[in-house]
């Protein structure tokens, strides 16, 4: 259930946070919406989530390290660690300050990298490395991807066999890059189907990634996910990012 991963990575969070020492410190917490110039520059393209305005990505900036985070509600939050292990992560807007804020403190603690979003080319480059990795990895494999992001769609769909779902309703039923965007109702049967899901990390801040957590491989693209994969031991690809 996706609420039982979120509610895991509270718990690892929490246990890392008060091992450190970090709870009981005087820690300033904030995070902060990016307008999309602010947040990837020019990516060559207008259908990216951010150029559309359907996502922002919430920043957290703690002990002088950023992480950011993915998410369709967006605000700001100052506290504490502490009061971030304790909020309720009820919604999209208090899971992405949760996730932002993993990304950067164990950022921090030298626990994962590429926590802020790659900016101009660096989706186009990524998508072309994804391809090379994916190949070199796990060989010829069907593959279904979670999230429309359409550089990697671009390059994968004349490769792979590639199923692609999303939750934009601008986007479902249409063919882009090479791809038909399919909604959650085949979420089941477009998993069971691939040998590899290739999932959004945006996942991790709207409560969706436990739902793709059924034993197949799974690997985890983009900054929102990099704690949420190390502190799981998941499988991620983000090599562009800074």
């Amino acid at each position: 259930m996706p609420e039982k991963t979120i509610e895991t990575l509270r718990a690892k969070a929490l246990e890392l946070w008060e091992d450190k020492g970090l709870l009981r410190e005087p820690v300033s917490v904030r995070a902060r919406t990016l307008s999309a110039e602010e947040a990837i520059g020019d990516p060559e393209g207008g259908d990216f989530p951010l150029r559309k305005g359907k996502e922002r990505l919430m920043e957290a900036a703690f002990q002088g390290v950023r992480g950011q985070a993915f998410t369709d509600m967006f605000g700001d939050f100052s506290g504490t660690l502490a009061d971030i292990a304790a909020m309720p992560l009820e919604n999209n807007f208090r899971r992405a300050v949760f996730v932002s804020t993993l990304n950067a403190s164990l950022r921090s603690l030298g626990l994962c990298d590429h926590t802020v979003h790659c900016r101009d080319e660096g989706p186009t480059q990524c998508a072309l490395k994804l391809r090379e990795h994916i190949s070199e990895r796990y060989g010829d494999v069907r593959i279904t991807q979670v999230g429309f992001q359409p550089k990697f769609v671009a390059a994968l769909a004349p490769a792979f066999k590639l199923r692609v779902l999303d939750l934009d309703p601008d986007n479902i039923g249409k063919t882009l890059h090479g791809a038909r965007i399919e909604g959650p109702e085949t979420r089941a049967e477009a998993v069971a189907w691939a040998d590899l899901v290739l999932v959004t990390g945006s996942s991790v801040a709207n409560g969706s990634l436990g739902s793709f957590l059924t034993g197949r491989p799974v690997l985890v693209f983009g900054v929102t996910g990099a704690a949420a994969a190390t502190l799981l031991g998941l499988d991620r690809f983000c090599v562009n990012a800074a």
